[in-house]
């Protein structure tokens, strides 16, 4: 076989396993009630998730997170994720909100900004991921304000190469302080509302 005729089958190969990742069903979007994304990420959030990569099994996926308030009106969150038996990993995601529904910020394990959209109950962020994968985020608040469905498509060479479905819950802050030791290793304590 020639080269060429090698690579045709590499390509074609590559295009027909990039459908051996599944898209699951995103909730259909609703005017209310809004998705603010500072508000909900605001305090302690847990969601659990299966991450389907291409050609691999599916993965269970845990991600504990503490979202606080900056004075600037800039959310933190600093999250630990628990993938599928590696070692726990720590992200940081900064988001602001600059105009109504339209939100700007960064990520560590992006390479470069996250940019955001809120319509309705839905919000969508996009990224990119180092390695150039081009990652967005579905996140459909639920009815109950406590709880979003949250659909993340990863992309390479406009192929879908990982999809993360999860459901991520909010807790409510009760406590006058709360302290991020559990999820950043700080002991840095702040009051809450």
């Amino acid at each position: 076989m020639s080269r060429k005729a090698a690579g045709i089958a590499l390509v074609s190969s590559v295009l027909a396993i990039g459908g051996c990742v599944p898209m699951p069903r995103i909730e259909r979007q609703a005017p209310a009630p809004r998705f603010a994304a500072t508000e909900f990420f605001n305090g302690r959030t847990e969601g659990r998730a299966t991450l389907k990569v291409i050609m691999r099994q599916a993965k269970p996926v845990a991600v504990h997170g503490m979202g606080r308030m900056e004075r600037d009106g800039t959310l933190v969150l600093d999250q630990i994720v628990e993938e599928g038996g590696k070692p726990p990993k720590k992200r940081q995601w900064r988001i602001r909100e600059t105009t109504p529904d339209h939100y700007v910020g960064t990520l560590s394990d992006a390479t470069g900004g996250v940019t955001g959209v809120t319509k309705g109950d839905r919000l969508v962020l996009r990224f990119t991921m180092k390695g150039g994968f081009r990652a967005k985020q579905f996140l459909t608040l639920r009815p109950d304000g406590k709880s979003a469905h949250n659909v993340m498509v990863v992309r390479k060479l406009g192929m879908n190469v990982a999809v993360l479905d999860e459901v991520i819950t909010r807790e409510p802050i009760v406590l006058e302080s709360v302290t991020r030791e559990a999820v950043t290793g700080e002991a840095i304590s702040q009051a809450k509302p």
